[in-house]
């Protein structure tokens, strides 16, 4: 079933190819050089012409000595200023003090050879008009006039009409402009449909009414659902929120009386293994929550502003805790190159605060060395995170940043990990428009690669 937008389409398309046909078939009637039929006050001059050099030349015998010199000069004396006069033969013949033109007479008198209608033509600056009949000596003969043209053809259009493929493209130039205007009136809808899912992309689902009021009532009807799907997305989110807050609380409050009978179970019986085991889970889950509860806000609504920051001074604090940090686990920690002094538009607290997260994984899961290396590609901030662990198996590198996502049990147990690390790093750097993926690293372990676009003042 063909809907709206796709007849408008076709009924644009076949209305302006059918236009510029008919341009294309009817322009050439419209070149002055084409034949065409003298007005009445031409045909009558040109008649009263011919009579008068008629007139005159029955005062010449043909069997008179070169009697076509004497033709001559009875047209030089009836001559108009400004005209050439050619007569034509019954044998063909042109008689003209005139010899230049000679050919073209010929040629119009071949293109004309009907005496009660006499036409034109032009010829460059000169237009030729004719014939007119002239009786001598019981044959016909024929009247040519050659005159100045008083409106000329310019030559643009002569070269237009006698090369089809320069009209063709002249055409097309002419046509481009219903195109763009076709492609324009479907482009800008769609762009702003494209502004609002990269809006939602970024996290906000504000409504855009105006999808709803502009193109056509299928870019109208798509608006209409788009918006609708906002407001269901908006209010999942919401009762998302309410759901996680509402676990939170219901956690946290037997979490909290659990570590309260933990802690009186101690002071009555003394320390077991049972307790230090309930309390070690307790801790845990305590920071689960946190996480979860952090991976929540920050998918919701940043707090923070973007703001430039030069990476340099943003990130040296940041990396003076990690050499220390490094040491006091008595693991080696190198800062591979120069920290760049280009700047970053970002939100600080949470750029630091993932990058901060991925640099204590690799503490977590190194063997003994974590190196990081900042460098700026094609206007991209490019920054890597190596170790040389264990590493993750090559399957799994794209889903170590979902949420609980587990490449060891054993090893998650041992160091404490919740799963949501990664998860809380990969949506604050999709926030600051940039990426994040795991790779092989050359020490053997896991590569952790950040990319974030360079600030542009302009």
């Amino acid at each position: 079933m063909f809907d709206k937008l796709t007849l408008r389409i076709f009924a644009i398309f076949i209305i302006t190819l059918a236009f510029f046909l008919a341009v294309i078939l009817t322009i050439p009637d419209f070149d002055a050089r084409n034949l065409t039929y003298l007005s009445e006050k031409e045909k009558c001059s040109g008649v009263e012409l011919a009579k008068s050099i008629e007139h005159d030349l029955a005062k010449v015998p043909k069997s008179s000595f070169r009697w076509w010199m004497r033709f001559m000069v009875v047209m030089d004396n009836l001559q108009p200023q400004g005209q050439f006069l050619y007569i034509v033969t019954p044998s063909d013949q042109i008689i003209t003090s005139d010899t230049n033109n000679i050919d073209l007479i010929r040629n119009f008198s071949e293109l004309t050879n009907k005496a009660d209608n006499p036409a034109k033509k032009i010829y460059g600056s000169y237009d030729v008009i004719g014939p007119f009949p002239i009786k001598y000596s019981n044959e016909a003969y024929y009247l040519y006039i050659m005159r100045i043209c008083s409106d000329p053809q310019s030559p643009f259009l002569n070269l237009i009409f006698d090369y089809p493929f320069l009209l063709l493209t002249v055409t097309m130039l002419a046509s481009s402009p219903f195109l763009l205007w076709l492609a324009w009136s479907l482009a800008k809808p769609a762009r702003r449909l494209k502004k609002a899912a990269e809006q939602v992309a970024r996290g906000n689902f504000t409504q855009w009414p105006e999808l709803e009021k502009f193109g056509s009532s299928e870019f109208k009807a798509t608006g209409a659902s788009f918006n609708h799907m906002l407001r269901e997305l908006k209010r999942m989110q919401e009762i998302q929120q309410r759901l996680l807050s509402d676990i939170s609380h219901e956690l946290r409050t037997p979490l909290t009386r659990l570590q309260l009978a933990v802690a009186l179970s101690k002071r009555k019986y003394g320390e077991t293994k049972e307790t230090e085991r309930i309390e070690l889970e307790g801790q845990k889950l305590d920071i689960m929550i946190g996480e979860l509860l952090l991976l929540a806000r920050q998918q919701q609504a940043n707090n923070e502003s973007q703001i430039p920051c030069q990476i340099n001074k943003l990130c040296k604090h940041l990396l003076d805790n990690a050499t220390f940090e490094a040491e006091q686990l008595h693991k080696s920690f190198k800062l591979i190159s120069k920290l760049p002094e280009q700047s970053i538009l970002c939100y600080p607290q949470a750029f630091c605060s993932a990058l901060e997260n991925v640099i204590r994984n690799a503490f977590r899961y190194c063997c003994y060395l974590v190196e990081v290396n900042f460098q700026i590609i094609n206007n991209q901030l490019i920054i890597s995170i190596d170790d040389d662990g264990l590493g993750v198996a090559e399957d799994e590198l794209n889903q170590i940043f979902r949420p609980f996502y587990r490449t060891s049990e054993a090893r998650d147990r041992e160091s404490g990990g919740t799963g949501l690390g990664l998860a809380i790093v990969a949506n604050a750097i999709k926030q600051h428009s940039g990426k994040v993926y795991a790779e092989k690293s050359h020490l053997g372990g896991l590569r952790i690669v950040i990319k974030l676009p360079l600030y542009n003042k302009q």
